[in-house]
């Protein structure tokens, strides 16, 4: 089988989506299997909501591929439940998918809550970041010696990313024992936090290698790629539990309910912290590229088998997605912006 993205790739600091895509893409690539080639694929893998209209023009002219949709979200649970992305997402998989790929149980569950159309080929999939950023090479050891060096990240600047814990911290934490520092957009003004801006994936590396603990408040994440990126780079922990947080973390760190618990677990972090460090076991992108690689085989093989092998979209199904389509574009017209787009979305 040949593999095609479906993607508009950003170079530099962008959402997970792309950054998580761009692994994946390479590790297609790396195995040979890789097609930049539309019309030369057997499969398209498709994110979101994202390139619908391309997507359906794709869909029209190529009938006969097999389309696999990563799935977000849901997008109104972390963002506001007017966000109408979340039916264009349905719309898009109930008409042009052959198999969905959720990035965790907790999105899997909730989309299904809310009335997410099931195909009849789904699998949960956790993301993995590029290898060759994102490791343990010139990570700088834990010394108690020193401060505790914390570190939050974040691509958007919607305020459930965490950002009214990160206040709270903010204007709480023990800074004898502590430094902190936040890489990304921000919609409030720290004053004893450090406030880096965004920086691409080899900065932000670097900078969660000179720190000692991860920390995360974001709420109904479905997959956060700055938990992976910071677990990939040895750092233990703190994350809210909400959303698909507890399945990546495992006994790499402690969750949290309410912020007051958080330099509790620091410092609990900070006393066992080679135990911690050592408990972080997350898939590289060689074993989630093969998942991938496996489950969409899977819907290949089983879609021969049946009658008719793929989907056709008709003329109706056109004018479903495209209403879906203009329904959100017409809220963006009128003023509604989704807040957890980034200034480079907002369009």
């Amino acid at each position: 089988m040949r593999i095609n993205v479906l993607f508009d790739f950003f170079d530099g600091p962008f959402g997970g989506a792309n950054q998580f895509l761009k692994a994946l893409k390479r590790f297609f690539e790396s195995e040979r299997i890789y097609e930049a080639d539309i019309s030369s694929s057997d499969v398209i893998i498709f994110s979101s909501f994202h390139n619908a209209a391309k997507l359906v023009k794709t869909k029209l002219r190529y009938p006969e591929k097999i389309f696999i949709h990563r799935v977000d979200g849901p997008i109104r649970l972390y963002n506001n439940f007017n966000d109408r992305r979340d039916y264009v997402v349905n719309v898009l998989n109930e008409l042009i998918s052959d198999g969905t790929v959720f990035q965790s149980k907790w999105s899997q569950e909730m989309n299904y809550t809310l009335g997410f159309h099931k195909n009849g080929h789904h699998v949960a999939i956790m993301n993995a970041p590029d290898p060759d950023i994102f490791n343990l090479n010139g990570k700088e050891p834990y010394s108690k010696n020193r401060k505790i060096r914390l570190i939050a990240s974040s691509w958007s600047d919607n305020q459930n990313k965490g950002f009214k814990a990160y206040q709270w911290l903010d204007r709480n934490l023990d800074f004898n024992k502590y430094e902190m520092v936040f890489v990304g957009r921000s919609p409030i003004k720290f004053n004893r936090i450090k406030h880096i801006s965004l920086m691409n994936s080899a900065g932000l590396a670097s900078e969660l290698k000179r720190s000692n603990i991860f920390i995360t408040a974001s709420q109904k994440d479905p997959c956060s790629n700055s938990l992976i990126e910071a677990l990939h780079c040895g750092l233990p922990a703190v994350v809210l539990n909400d959303g698909g947080h507890s399945e990546i973390i495992g006994s790499g760190g402690e969750l949290f309910n309410k912020v007051e618990e958080v330099p509790f677990l620091i410092e609990k972090i900070s006393n066992n912290y080679n135990f911690y460090a050592g408990n972080i076991k997350l898939p590289g992108i060689e074993e989630i590229g093969t998942k991938y690689y496996q489950f969409i085989n899977e819907v290949y093989e089983r879609k021969k088998k049946i009658s008719p092998a793929v989907k056709r979209l008709s003329a109706g199904g056109c004018l479903r997605i495209f209403k879906e389509v203009s329904m959100w574009e017409i809220d963006k017209t009128l003023g509604y912006r989704p807040r957890n787009l980034g200034a480079n979305e907002r369009k």
